[in-house]
């Protein structure tokens, strides 16, 4: 984005702006290992407990596997053994009410009741207890079968499946990875334009929202946090995934940089938006942060691309050794000091992003 870009923009309002077949197909390209997971684990459950164990309406098989993968739902194997053991939970539930008081409306109450309040002490999430009330209703209605504990073991067999899909066909975590990643760079850079913005002209106004985007850059951050632990989990049982190990603990090191970029954006922000308070443009700090903001974008780039680390350090080094108040804005207002001083812990950050230790990073500042 240029400086300048407006600060707002115009939207135009359409008949079929709620209508987005790109975004259509952009889903569809994100979920079809999710979809082939969902299809092959569900028919091998239901194949396994009808053609090979002779179950007649094995449908918690395929129900138990599709809840438990999902399309969105977080897919490392923990959190899928965790979904399946609720709604075992609420299936098992159902089992004992149906040899202790039988069918009836009432006793779907009671079913209902307690897999809602057990799958809602054992899990944060909303959906959790409602998958497993959904596996307990059904398997309270269906027919019972020939034995106790046939719909139970319906269940067990569609849980196992879902887990041994979840390591053979796993979902590539690479791609989300990437789009989160993305994301926070994108929003950086974004938040840094508006204060660059803010300072070349003397604009509070585009200081203040160089601050609120930098503040709305924590949910991304924490979204790719998770990606990147889904993706470990995931290759650490899957042998498929298991060369991208070294790639992901590198994308680790650069997400937790990045967390600390983001938080001492914050700070930047919040002291550029003091600064021009009295409405007069710093053209110098503005080309300053500037320079970290095209350093920061060569780290970005270092998401996809590791031969770049050589060349963001190279551009952050060189900015990190004339971080001296005292020399980059002599005899200047205390707030302007404060925006040269915020920068530091930042470019050391991103120095670590690109690959340098900390504490090597930490050398290239110049002493204050």
């Amino acid at each position: 984005m240029s400086e300048s870009d407006p600060l707002t923009q115009v939207t135009p309002a359409r008949w079929h702006h709620g209508y987005r077949p790109r975004a259509g197909v952009a889903r569809l390209r994100e979920s079809w290992i999710a979809i082939a997971q969902i299809v092959v684990a569900a028919s091998a459950g239901y194949a396994l407990a009808h053609l090979v164990l002779g179950h007649d309406t094995p449908l918690l098989a395929a129900t138990v596997t599709i809840s438990s993968l999902g399309l969105l739902r977080d897919a490392r194997p923990a959190k899928v053994a965790q979904t399946i053991a609720g709604m075992l939970t609420g299936i098992a539930i159902s089992e004992l009410a149906l040899l202790a008081m039988g069918p009836g409306w009432w006793q779907l109450a009671i079913v209902l009741t307690i897999t809602l309040i057990v799958g809602r002490f054992v899990s944060p999430s909303p959906q959790f207890p409602l998958a497993a009330a959904v596996q307990a209703a059904i398997a309270f209605i269906l027919p019972v079968g020939d034995f106790a504990g046939l719909r139970l073991l319906d269940g067990a067999i569609g849980g196992a499946t879902a887990l041994i899909v979840t390591a053979l066909l796993p979902r590539n975590p690479m791609r989300a990875i990437a789009r989160d990643a993305h994301e926070v760079w994108g929003g950086l850079d974004h938040a840094m334009t508006r204060v660059v913005q803010g300072l070349r002209r003397g604009d509070r106004l585009r200081a203040e929202r160089g601050l609120a985007l930098a503040r709305e850059l924590q949910a991304p951050v924490t979204a790719w946090a998770a990606s990147l632990e889904s993706g470990r989990a995931i290759s650490r049982v899957s042998p498929f995934l298991r060369t991208r190990r070294l790639e992901l603990a590198r994308l680790g090191r650069i997400q937790q940089a990045a967390d600390l970029a983001t938080r001492n954006l914050r700070v930047l922000a919040r002291r550029a938006h003091y600064a021009v308070e009295d409405g007069a443009p710093r053209e110098g700090l503005a080309d300053l942060v500037a320079e970290v903001q095209a350093a920061a974008a060569l780290v970005a780039g270092c998401v996809t691309d590791p031969g770049a680390e050589s060349r963001a350090q190279e551009a952050l080094r060189a900015i990190a050794r004339r971080l001296d108040p005292a020399s980059l804005v002599p005899r200047a207002q205390l707030g302007d000091q404060n925006v040269v001083t915020s920068l530091r812990p930042m470019v050391v950050d991103l120095l670590v992003a690109a690959g340098v230790e900390r504490s090597e990073a930490a050398h290239e500042l110049p002493r204050i």
